[in-house]
């Protein structure tokens, strides 16, 4: 079966950083779009970025993460600096076929997911 899992999550003070990990059961993942996405309590699911051959990010991380992506190991990354107190949520891998750049940082039209990893970031 096709999985993605996140790990690298945990708790760490504002101003730190984490580097989250999302490694693909399938290497023919590595021609897909890999998106991450988080979630905070009460929130609607947030693009935060993705990666197809270019990358791109949402406003609120932009210039704070950098996504990076290993494909001998199906891997893809998430690098998390300056991290704030509003960073806190589940955050979500995800592939979709589609190479497409319009359409890439909605939710809805990736068709796998991982499990999430939690990232708390305290002040």
């Amino acid at each position: 079966q096709v999985q993605l899992v996140e790990s690298g999550g945990g708790l760490i003070q504002a101003g730190g950083s984490l580097r989250l990990s999302c490694a693909a059961s399938e290497s023919t993942f590595n021609t897909w779009t890999m998106g991450w996405f988080r979630q905070a309590p009460g929130k609607e699911r947030e693009f935060v970025g993705r990666i197809i051959s270019s990358v791109d990010y949402g406003s609120s991380v932009k210039g704070r993460f950098t996504i990076s992506r290993d494909t001998a190991k199906a891997t893809v990354y998430l690098q998390m600096n300056s991290l704030k107190p509003e960073d806190t949520a589940v955050y979500y891998c995800a592939a979709r076929r589609s190479t497409l750049v319009s359409g890439s940082t909605i939710p809805r039209n990736y068709d796998y997911w991982g499990q999430g990893t939690q990232v708390t970031v305290s002040s």
